[in-house]
């Protein structure tokens, strides 16, 4: 029986499997949470621990139930708790602070053992605010910022460098579940995690990126107006830090580094994300591509529903700035312009980010689209894959769309930006496939997306052709059984490691 709470276990044999993921499973549906369960549920003689990392301390109610071969789930809340803090030598408390200065900036093996080391030498377990509070602490805090940013407000140096320590420390010192074999699903805290436990345990870490979370997360920290001040530098040209957001980039780029020299394998989805990996810094002999599967069965029950007077064009993703959703109203402000007879629907949570979520809301309104593009919320994707026409996607970034997955098995074309693997799964690889399931546009161009949107709807035939072509590739290429496989010997391979 799955269990709530931060789950206390040792090192020993107590899963078969830890699963270790940050800001999904089981607090959010579909995308990553989706091929989890997924994946737990298909292989049921598979005992999995989840080890689920959010933000705060905080409660999250569970969206997703784990299944019974779940033997565990512990809670990891980046957010140290506001607990008084407890007396350690001042030496310990200084070396565990040069040991973290050292490890942020460079994400070196030998820099995470030195601070693996020093945690664990303390006479009892240690709490994040134990160090964040120390003297120690703060007195080289103090020399970090002034050897590179003495420009910056130290008021906002200081409280971003004591969210990523705050971070860092309390994943490195949260209960570690036994398993045979540590299977992150991000690197960031989750594959911090992932390195600590192949650290310390002696066990089998390895990693599956359905995106590159560094990338991703540099993404995030560039379009960040939380993260404080820009610093004024003067006429200086050659730097290593910028301003804060440099900072929290070195922070992950340093966290990735870690989680790429414990994993073994480091898979992605598709060849080109293996090349993004090895040259982020995973060793090249152990990159490998797993591409996600689809049972296609499952969808192969629903009827045709679509509504030739009145069709469909949806984007099915969460409402938040990587979906890049605003494109979306763009484009289907353009389109409608000219064919006020297509509806376009928003199918996907809209509480992840609710500023964003009124802030396209607000487009909606302003474009005068409100009788012609409504949001969803979450939905039961079966109910909807039957009304669909047609796909659109304009994520910033992707790996592996599973809904273009799920689209293509109900004979749905897609319209999709150039990111991820979206141009393989639309166009084939190259030198197997002839036709297209869609058509793939530049990234932030509403017209371009507003043109392939016309250009598919404005042909029915062009439409039915493309769609089919989806279905037989899906058929083809990303058969779920096999993609379950794959993993059932991976897991079987790495747990019989000594």
């Amino acid at each position: 029986m799955a269990h709530r709470g931060r789950a206390v276990s040792g090192v020993g044999e107590d899963a078969d499997v830890c699963l270790i993921v940050e800001g999904a499973y089981p607090y959010v549906i579909g995308g990553v949470s989706g091929w989890l369960q997924d994946l737990i549920t298909h292989l049921p003689d598979i005992r999995f621990h989840v080890v689920a990392i959010k933000a705060g301390p905080a409660p999250l109610p569970f969206r997703i139930t784990p299944p019974a071969n779940v033997v565990g789930v512990t809670e990891i809340g980046l957010a140290p708790a506001a607990v008084a803090p407890r007396a350690i030598p001042d030496r310990l408390a200084a070396a565990i602070a040069d040991a973290l200065m050292v490890f942020v900036a460079t994400g070196r093996p030998d820099a995470m053992a030195t601070l693996l080391d020093l945690l664990a030498s303390a006479r009892r377990p240690l709490d994040p605010g134990d160090i964040l509070a120390h003297p120690a602490m703060f007195a080289r805090l103090q020399r970090h910022y002034r050897a590179i940013l003495p420009r910056a407000s130290f008021h906002h140096y200081f409280w971003a460098m004591r969210t990523l320590l705050g971070g860092l420390l309390t994943v490195l010192t949260a209960p570690l579940p036994g398993a045979r074999v540590y299977h992150t699903i991000s690197t960031g805290f989750a594959g911090l995690l992932a390195a600590r436990a192949r650290y310390r345990t002696g066990r089998p870490a390895f990693i599956t990126e359905h995106g590159i979370y560094l990338l991703e997360r540099q993404i995030e920290v560039m379009m960040a107006d939380w993260i404080g001040d820009q610093v004024d530098t003067g006429l200086e040209l050659e730097r290593s830090v910028r301003d804060l957001r440099d900072l929290w980039v070195r922070a992950f780029t340093s966290y990735a580094e870690a989680c790429y020299a414990a994993c073994d394998p480091v898979i992605a989805l598709y060849g080109e994300n293996n090349v993004v990996q090895r040259r982020l810094g995973a060793a090249p002999h152990r990159v490998r591509a797993i591409p996600n599967g689809i049972d296609v069965r499952r969808f192969a029950h629903l009827p045709d529903a679509r509504d030739p007077d009145r069709p469909v064009v949806a984007l099915l993703g969460r409402v938040v700035p990587i979906k890049d959703v605003k494109t979306f109203i763009r484009a289907a402000a353009i389109v409608h312009a000219a064919r006020p007879d297509i509806r376009f629907v928003v199918l996907g949570p809209e509480d992840e980010d609710p500023a964003y979520a009124a802030e396209c809301a607000a487009l909606v309104a302003e474009l005068g689209l409100g009788e012609a593009l409504s949001f969803e919320g979450r939905v039961r994707i079966e109910d909807w894959m039957m009304r669909i026409d047609l796909l659109v996607l304009t994520s910033l970034s992707e790996a592996q769309p599973l809904v273009i997955l799920e689209g293509g098995a109900c004979g749905i074309p897609v319209v999709a930006p150039d990111v991820g693997s979206c141009r393989e799964m639309i166009e084939g690889r190259g030198g197997v496939d002839s036709g297209h399931g869609g058509i793939v546009t530049p990234l932030v161009n509403p017209a371009a997306t507003a043109a392939a949107i016309r250009r598919i709807m404005d042909d029915p035939a062009l439409r039915r052709t493309m769609g089919e072509t989806m279905r037989e590739r899906v058929k083809r290429d990303y058969d779920h059984p096999t993609i379950i496989g794959a993993y059932r010997r991976l897991y079987g391979e790495l747990a019989a490691r000594g």
